[in-house]
């Protein structure tokens, strides 16, 4: 906590230590540009960005650049989900195959909803390198791309209700599951149901055309361009920027579990939802019991404890509990944490593939006297 008997300080103060605080990180990780948002349950308190969107034009980064989610999107998803549940059309205690059929374990307990949410399914996670395409041309068909990979062998590889294990499939299947439920696509009930009521304009299931986006980039030295190129989808790997290889624009292929891109202002819109437990204004999104509920983390993984959509690594030393969910692939790396007991939550996005020390710069937040 803050010293009483400190002098009072000022804004500029704080965004000067924040902006220090974030220089050092984006140097020690080599990452070009990065944006920050501070919520608290009653809106934006700060919102920051400092180096690059696009190195090759110089095009600087800004609070309104939007950057790749990747799997900060299981949390809009799971949202989406409870919603659902919350008006009696999903049953999160249903065996997953009275939705889906073809998602069916072995043996003779099988996992429901409540396990996708929580990653603990039992589905595996292949390694989804190739799981992108080219912005701008059609990605595959959901449905068919969940057959697909529940046709690899093993798509189940661990027993059904024990530890959490984190799975892009299990994600995949909410999301087949929500279109089955509501007779649409996935992404137009998640724009109808989550994202339009927030204000999330700038945030969608593809780049929004007209609006800042940030290039993605690899840092990998020059002789491993023509690797980097060999293992990427033809097309996705770019030109070099001193030393980091850019990447063409591209989509996450499977919606529900990555496929949203947008800035961190519309993230801060998601987080200060689930800081007022549902709520958006006037407007309830989740019940409150819900929302709380999501933050629960009930079940423990190998690297996380897991609630629905939410998870947290062991405890890091911070001084305050929190939830949070990663987002990071191939050009992106990103970051959105509550702190519901301190009505705080903010969200760091980043165009590198490097991870960054994240916990300084959270800690600092907290220690910052917000207004």
């Amino acid at each position: 906590m803050p010293d009483p008997a400190a002098p009072e300080s000022t804004g500029d103060d704080r965004r000067d230590a924040i902006r220090a605080e974030m220089r050092e990180l984006m140097t020690r990780a080599h990452v070009p540009g990065m944006s920050l948002a501070v919520v608290s349950r009653s809106g934006l308190v700060h919102t920051d960005a400092l180096g690059f969107a696009d190195l090759g034009r110089g095009t600087p980064a800004t609070a309104d650049t939007a950057y790749l989610w990747f799997s900060m999107t299981k949390p809009v998803t799971a949202t989406a989900a409870l919603k659902l549940a919350d008006e009696g059309r999903l049953d999160l205690d249903a065996p997953v195959s009275e939705y889906v059929d073809l998602v069916r374990a072995p043996g003779d307990r099988q996992p429901t909803v409540q396990h996708l949410l929580t990653h603990s399914s039992g589905l595996g996670n292949p390694l989804p390198l190739k799981w992108i395409h080219r912005a701008g041309e059609p990605g595959p068909d959901q449905g068919e791309m969940l057959r697909r990979i529940l046709g690899m062998r093993r798509p189940f590889r661990y027993p059904v209700g024990k530890a959490g294990r984190y799975s892009n499939v299990g994600y995949l299947v909410v999301a087949e599951i929500i279109r089955r439920v509501t007779g649409e696509p996935f992404d137009s009930y998640v724009r109808r149901s989550v994202l339009d009521p927030l204000g999330m304009a700038a945030t969608g299931f593809a780049y929004a055309p007209g609006r800042p986006a940030a290039t993605g980039y690899v840092r990998v030295p020059r002789t491993a361009t023509p690797l980097l190129s060999a293992v990427l989808p033809e097309g996705i790997a770019g030109p070099r920027q001193g030393s980091q290889t850019a990447l063409n624009p591209f989509l996450v292929d499977g919606a529900g579990y990555g496929g949203l891109v947008g800035p961190v202002t519309d993230a801060a819109a998601f987080v200060q939802l689930h800081l007022n437990d549902g709520m958006h204004g006037q407007h309830r999104i989740l019940r409150e019991a819900t929302a709380q509920t999501m933050r629960r983390l009930t079940v423990q993984g190998n690297r996380f404890r897991h609630g629905q959509g939410w998870f947290r690594k062991p405890a890091t030393g911070s001084g305050a509990n929190y939830v949070e969910h990663f987002g990071t692939g191939i050009g992106f790396w990103n970051v959105m944490r509550l702190y519901p007991g301190r009505n705080l939550g903010a969200v760091i996005m980043t165009n590198g593939t490097s991870g960054y020390n994240y916990n300084a710069l959270f800690k600092r937040i907290l220690v910052t006297p917000w207004a």
